[in-house]
């Protein structure tokens, strides 16, 4: 059974932007791509910086440490130094509000 927990309003992350949500205790980036949202984990698995401070690049997101990115719609590495994955998380809208998917993940 999928759990979805909401995060933000629509109003809370206007398109072209990201910010940092907490799920379950852990941060998560949420990313706004032309009205579709994005989630990812916050933290960069090459050096633990937390990547809702870094920068949107296309589809992607830049640790701001490293310039590690992540494509935030797989959480796939795309430039190094980072090699691991991020978790991605699916999302959805309704009315106003963003949700994220928080079980039946992998």
């Amino acid at each position: 059974m999928a759990d979805y927990v909401q995060v933000a309003k629509v109003a809370d992350v206007p398109p072209g932007r990201h910010c940092r949500v907490i799920v379950e205790g852990e941060g998560v980036l949420l990313a706004n791509l032309d009205g579709q949202y994005y989630a990812v984990a916050d933290t960069c698995t090459h050096e633990k910086a937390r990547l809702s401070e870094g920068f949107l690049v296309g589809s992607n997101i830049e640790c701001p440490l490293h310039e590690s990115r992540f494509d935030l719609k797989s959480g796939t590495v795309t430039s190094p130094p980072a090699t691991a994955p991020l978790r991605a998380y699916e999302t959805k809208v309704e009315g106003d509000d963003v949700l994220i998917r928080i079980s039946g993940q992998d």
